[in-house]
C-alpha cells in the first residue's frame, strides 16, 4: 500500500522535528552549582601576643618582637592573654554565637621553618564559640542592579596563634625567617559553605570588617595581614552530591576574594567538562596574573595529629548571675557592651531618614 504524498510530507516533517528536539536536548548546557565556604583569620587588637608579652606592633625590625616562647626556647610555657579572650567573647556575642562556658586548647602539628615549635596552639575539639550567623548585603556596582540580603552560618570561632613569616631571597638563594608574627593573637571564624560565588564572599568579608572595626576587636587592615581569608570552593552538577573542594589560602583583599573564587569556579567547571578530575589541593591567588596557583596537596585532619595542649588548662568563663569568686571573664557583662551594629545603623537610616537601602549600604562602611 503506497503512502499518499501529503502523508509522506507530514511524516518527513515529524521526523525532522524529532531530530531537532533531540539535538536541542543533547546540546542543552549542563547547569553547574558552585559552593563556597570561608575561613577568616582576624588578628585581635592587642598590644601583646596570645601567649607571650612580646609586642604586636606592625612594621618593626625583623625579629625584634620575639619572646623566648615565640621562638620555642625549650622550657618556656604559654601564658594566655586575658584581653584576647575578652575580644573573642565580645566578637562571638555580636555574631549571635553560643559561647562555650569551657573551651579547650589543642596542638596542631605541621612542619614549616617559620613554625619553630613544630605545632600551632589552636582550639579544635571545643572552641570558644559555636553556631552563629551573619546577615549581609550583596551588591557590586556593574554586576548587581539591586542589593540582596544573604545569611551565612558560623560554625565556630576559635582562638589560635599565628606562625612566623618566611622571606625567600632569590639574590642570595636562601630563605630567611622573621618571627615577629609568631604568636600573634588570632580569631579564626569558620563559616559554613552557604555561599555560591565570589561576590557573595566579598559581601560577607566587607560586612565582617564593618562589624569587627565597630567592635574594636580587629583593625582589619588587610594590607598589614590583620585579616586574611581562606576560601573553600567546589562545583557540582545540579541535584548531585558536592564535588571535590580546593582551598585558596591567604587572600589579602576584598576584591581579590571575589576574583580568586570566580576564577577557581570557572577553572573547576572547565576541567570537569573536559572529563578531568578535581584534585583536593591548597592554592594561592596570583593577583598579577589573575589565577590560582598550586601550593601543596591538601592535608587531611589526621596529618595534623591534633592532641590536647598539655601546658594550658581548660579556659573557663563566667556565665549567669552567680558569684564570680575566681574573677573569670564575665560573659553577661559583654552582652551589655555590644554597640549598634552596621545592619542596625542601616535599618535606622532607612526607617528614620527614609533613605533608599542602596544609599544606606553606601553610607555605612568601615
Amino acid at each position: 500500500m503506497k503512502m499518499s504524498y501529503s502523508k509522506l510530507k507530514y511524516s518527513h516533517m515529524f521526523l525532522k522535528n524529532i531530530r531537532k528536539y533531540s539535538t536541542e536536548i543533547s546540546e542543552k548546557p549542563i547547569k553547574w552549582n558552585s559552593v563556597v565556604g570561608l575561613e577568616i583569620h582576624a588578628q585581635i587588637s592587642s598590644e601583646s601576643k596570645l601567649f607571650s608579652g612580646a609586642s604586636t606592633a606592625y612594621g618593626q625590625p625583623v625579629n625584634s618582637c620575639v619572646s623566648f616562647f615565640d621562638c620555642a626556647t625549650p622550657g618556656t610555657l604559654p601564658v594566655l592573654n586575658r584581653k584576647c579572650v575578652e575580644a573573642g567573647v565580645f566578637t562571638a556575642l555580636a555574631l549571635s554565637c553560643d559561647v562555650n562556658e569551657t573551651s579547650l586548647f589543642d596542638r596542631k602539628h605541621y612542619f614549616y621553618a617559620d613554625l619553630p615549635a613544630g605545632y600551632q596552639i589552636t582550639q579544635q575539639r571545643q572552641p570558644l564559640a559555636v553556631n552563629g550567623s551573619l546577615k549581609f548585603n550583596v551588591w557590586t556596582p556593574g554586576i548587581h542592579k539591586t542589593p540582596y540580603e544573604k545569611v551565612t552560618r558560623i560554625k565556630q570561632i576559635q582562638l589560635e596563634q599565628d606562625s612566623g613569616k618566611s622571606l625567600h631571597d632569590t639574590y642570595i638563594n636562601k630563605s630567611l625567617i622573621d618571627l615577629n608574627r609568631a604568636g600573634m593573637p588570632l580569631m579564626e571564624l569558620v563559616f559554613e559553605p552557604d555561599l555560591s560565588d565570589g561576590e557573595e564572599a566579598a559581601g560577607l568579608v566587607k560586612e565582617l570588617i564593618n562589624i569587627l572595626v565597630r567592635l574594636g576587636t580587629c583593625s582589619c587592615k588587610m594590607e598589614e595581614g590583620a585579616l586574611r581569608v581562606d576560601a573553600n570552593v567546589s562545583v557540582n552538577k545540579e541535584n548531585e552530591p558536592l564535588g571535590t573542594r580546593t582551598e585558596i589560602k591567604n587572600i589579602g583583599s576584598v576584591r581579590a576574594v571575589a576574583g580568586a573564587i570566580k576564577y577557581e569556579i570557572k577553572r573547576q567547571i572547565e576541567l570537569l567538562e573536559q572529563g578531568e578530575q578535581i584534585v583536593n589541593e591548597t592554592l594561592s591567588w596570583d593577583a598579577e596574573h589573575g589565577k590560582t596557583v598550586m601550593m601543596r596537596d591538601k592535608e587531611e585532619k589526621q596529618d595534623y595529629r591534633f592532641m590536647p595542649e598539655p601546658n594550658l588548662p581548660p579556659l573557663r568563663l563566667h556565665m549567669g548571675q552567680g558569684d564570680n569568686k575566681y574573677n573569670l571573664i564575665d560573659v553577661d557583662s559583654f552582652k551589655k557592651k555590644i554597640p549598634r551594629l552596621p545592619s542596625e545603623i542601616r535599618q535606622h537610616f532607612v526607617n528614620e531618614f527614609k533613605l533608599l537601602p542602596l544609599m544606606a549600604i553606601s553610607i555605612v562602611v568601615s
